[in-house]
């Protein structure tokens, strides 16, 4: 796997440069913050908006940004004409402190830029459980910013499920109803409406979310943001996914109930991909 990461001292480096320490404050308490952003086909879709995220992500985690998102969306065009132009890419930049006791010291905040090959998943859809684990409250993490330690109990809900035949889980809010997938945002339709579960502080309103969202009602459909049960999982006629790894993907299987990839998620991957390649 091709990668090359730029590091704040100004310089490139190719492979996985070794940056943090055991005394970096990020790699022992867990103050990173990262986005995730794609270039694929000659795209760079929606780079500002990550870009953006990445920054006030930081500063949700009481670090203090060093650089502009536009200067990051020009270190990205920088990283990206590295690849070969026909290479399915992830797009990673990153912020972290040096000091710090238990909570980090905002002068100390770095910066790294990590672009890698990531080939995008294909269109078969993947299956789902109902996992165990839920998404913290506002109140008990910082689910306001994407921040590095979010991630410890999705890999848990994503494991649960592996072990169980599954390729992804959707995960619950505090109080049990759907929040997301463990790895992306989740829509469904029924009856020819689109349902997606309203942000609640619960889960990040993702950038690739809302751009499916604004593009589906573009096309006329409706388009709830509201309260999700997996009940009304269990009775959709289709279940998608929208995120920055796989950006639109259906769902084949939901607990022991098969699926087949539906002509919402099919519009929404259309509409998606011609965004992406400048059909405004």
């Amino acid at each position: 796997m091709k990668a090359f990461t730029y590091v704040d001292d100004g310089t490139w480096h190719e492979g996985n440069p070794l940056v943090l320490g055991p005394m970096t404050q990020s790699t022992w308490l867990g103050s990173l913050v990262f986005d995730g952003a794609r270039a694929f086909e000659g795209t760079i879709p929606d780079i500002e908006r990550h870009c953006a995220r990445a920054c006030e992500s930081a500063r949700k985690m009481m670090l203090e940004p060093k650089i502009r998102p536009e200067e990051i969306v020009e270190l990205v065009k920088e990283g990206v004409a590295k690849h070969s132009g026909d290479t399915a890419l992830y797009i990673k930049p990153m912020f972290w402190a040096d000091g710090g006791w238990i909570y980090p010291d905002p002068a100390t905040t770095r910066f790294l830029l990590n672009i890698f090959e990531s080939p995008l998943p294909d269109w078969s859809g993947f299956g789902v459980t109902v996992s165990s684990k839920r998404r913290p409250a506002p109140d008990q993490a910082p689910t306001d910013a994407k921040a590095a330690c979010l991630y410890a109990n999705a890999g848990r809900a994503l494991k649960e499920a592996n072990d169980k035949g599954f390729d992804n889980a959707v995960v619950l809010d505090p109080i049990g109803n759907v929040a997301e997938f463990a790895t992306a945002n989740l829509f469904y339709a029924k009856d020819g409406e689109v349902h997606t579960p309203i942000p609640n502080g619960t889960f990040l309103n993702g950038v690739t979310r809302q751009r499916v969202i604004g593009l589906l009602r573009k096309a006329g459909y409706t388009v709830h943001e509201r309260t999700v049960t997996v009940l009304d999982l269990m009775e959709a006629d289709e279940i998608f996914s929208s995120g920055n790894h796989g950006k639109v993907q259906p769902v084949n299987k939901i607990e022991t109930r098969n699926l087949q990839p539906g002509p919402v998620a099919a519009k929404a991957k259309e509409m998606y991909w011609a965004f992406a390649h400048g059909d405004t």
